[in-house]
Order: C-alpha cells, then structure tokens, then sequence
C-alpha cells in the first residue's frame, strides 16, 4: 500500500464551497425544528422587529412584573401530524405544552387562552375529541381555559386542526430559575427517559412497529416542579427538552449561561424501544422532542435532595443524574461515550422528525 503522504497537495485555487445550509431565502421545515434555524429566525428576524427586555429572555416563558407580582407568561402552537397518537392528541400537547413553559420558569399555571384554527371539511366530531382532550388536560393540570378563539381556513389551506395556547402562572417569591443561573459545579438531572414522545409520533404517522406499542409521555409537570422547589427554591435553570431534543436544551442552557456541559452518555435514560427505534432508522435519541421531561440544573449542594423529591413523585420515578456544568469549553455540550472517548453534542440545524408537536 502506498504512503499517502507522499501524493501531491490538492490544488484548491478557484474552488467555492457550497452555500451554507442556513443561508435560505425562504422558510424551510428546519425553521420550526428548536435548532440553530429555528434561533437564527428568532435573532434576526423576529427579536430585532420587536425589540423588548421581556423578549430578550429568550426562555420557554417570559417572567413579567406587573402590578407588583411576577407573572410567567407563555405562548406556542401546536401542528402535530396526526392528531391523535398513542398516550395522547393535539388537544393534551396544547395544554401541557404551555403549562409545561410556564413550569420552567417555577409558576404554577393559572389561565390559559385557545386559538383553533380548522380547516373547511373536518369532522365536527374530531373538533368535539380534541376540545375535550384539551378539557380533561386543563382539569389534571389544575388550569382553566379562559378564553379563546376559532378561524376557518378553506380546505386545503390547513391540515385538519391547528391549536395555539397561551397561559399565565404567578413565579413565587424566591425563585429565579434562568440559565444565566447556571454555573460551574451545577449538576445536570433528567426526569425519566427520553425520546418518548418523538417515537412514538413517527411510529404512527409511518406505520412503523418496534415490537411494542410507544405512548407519548405527555404530562403536566408542574406538580413535579413544585415538588422539587419545595427541597430549596434556589434551583438554578430548568428546560422541557421538547423540540430538538435534550441536546437542544442543553445548548441552549450552555449558550446563555457561558458555561461548558457534559454528558454521561450511557446514564442518559433511553428506553429499549427508543434506542431500537433509533438504531433501525440513524436517528439520535438526544435531539428526539419529549413531551413530559424536564432538565434541571442544580445546585450540587442541593442535587441529592431534589433528586429524591423527583423519584419520590409519579412523573420523576425515574429521575437521574446525566452530568455537569464546567468550566471548560464554555457554551458547548459533550458527551462521554460508553467507550470512554468523548463526542461534541451540537444543537441541531433543523429538526429529525418535523411536526411532532
């Protein structure tokens, strides 16, 4: 075999790169996706039309000041393809969702608006069954929905139902959960496992079966949060991993708190069926949307105590330590694989799996 060394460097006068992936004129599926399209969208387009201290947030809710409390006030919308999915609908991913947002900033969600939006030939019948799931999740919650509103958009200028819901929880006092908290020494904790919801989505709208039926792990989880500030209300950041998985979550944490991430890959809880699911079709379990997890940072003086109010409440059961905050490789996340090397977990372009929630 002959000694690569010895060929002659390649002449790259005169040659161009492709266009970058991100540099579109126009709106891709990656735009909606949680990842690095999905921020650019935000940051060049939308944050500077706005302006705003509120919005320069940037979290899954905003915490406002008004009339002497400090409100949590969340919005999203929900496309999710089909509208009904093993362990759930449309109608229970639009009130978890944003009860879910308004948790992450430590408020207990109290009102919440509903937009439909419905397309011109869907059954009455299906609109019966996603206001009524949406009933039952507002009523587990322990949230009501306020008010709300309907448009019709003709038949094929919309797929079926699309949901928007906004709410408002009061932030109690003492707690500040942002992560710009987050520090050196934090440890990472992840409520049970993984890319639950995202398999379960996809081995639906595919047709695709794994040997046993995948239900979306959609829940409420502000009981769960309220069960962990009760250990201390100095929990420094907490995230839903829906779009983009925990890999976005995690970057987006490490981005703003200018601190570095690492995994313990093999404590990542995955289920069988997921990683099955992921090794069959060369997906990664980290960038799969969840729809009933949280992540949190956490004091490592605290991180014992909390995690055993987490495992000691229905929907942590299965809570456990994944890694640490570090100094080290400030705004990057990495994994140390089962092999003992290390591998770098960027935040996605776009999306794996498109309309998921």
């Amino acid at each position: 075999m002959s000694d690569t060394t010895d060929l002659p460097a390649p002449d790259i006068e005169g040659w161009t790169c492709p266009a970058p992936l991100r540099d579109r004129p126009r709106v891709v599926m990656g735009h909606g996706g949680g990842g690095v399209l999905s921020a650019e969208l935000v940051q060049q387009i939308f944050a500077p039309a706005y302006g705003g201290e509120a919005l320069a947030q940037l979290g899954d809710s905003a915490v406002l000041s008004l009339g002497g409390a400090r409100l949590a006030f969340a919005t999203d919308s929900y496309v999710v393809r089909p509208l009904f999915f093993p362990g759930g609908s449309i109608g229970d991913l639009a009130v978890n969702g944003t009860v879910n947002d308004l948790a992450m900033s430590g408020a207990r969600a109290a009102y919440l608006s509903c937009g439909f939006i419905l397309e011109e030939g869907v059954e009455l019948d299906t609109v019966t069954r996603v206001a009524e799931a949406m009933g039952a999740a507002a009523r587990t919650a322990g949230v009501e929905v306020a008010t709300g509103d309907t448009k019709v958009v003709e038949a094929g200028h919309g797929d079926g139902i699309f949901v928007n819901t906004a709410g408002i929880g009061v932030v109690p006092a003492g707690v500040d959960l942002r992560p710009q908290r987050v520090v050196p020494g934090d440890v990472v904790i992840v409520s049970g496992a993984i890319g639950v919801h995202g398999v379960a989505i996809m081995s639906v709208r595919e047709g695709l079966e794994f040997g046993v039926e995948i239900a979306s792990d959609c829940a409420p989880l502000g009981g769960l949060v309220e069960a962990m500030l009760a250990v201390t209300p100095d929990l420094h950041a907490l995230r839903d991993p829906t779009r983009g998985g925990l890999a976005a979550a995690l970057n987006e944490i490490a981005a703003a708190s200018g601190t570095g991430v690492v995994l313990t890959e093999r404590a990542v809880p995955v289920p069988p069926a997921v990683a099955n699911a992921c090794a069959i079709l060369g997906l990664d379990p980290l960038y799969i949307a969840n729809e009933g997890k949280l992540v949190a940072f956490v004091p490592r003086e605290h991180a014992d105590a909390v995690l055993a109010a987490m495992r000691a409440h229905p929907l942590g059961r299965d809570a456990v330590i994944v890694g640490e905050a570090v100094e080290a490789h400030p705004g990057m996340v990495v994994a140390r694989t089962g092999l003992g090397g290390t591998r770098v977990v960027d935040l996605p372009i776009g999306e794996q799996l498109p309309r998921i929630c």
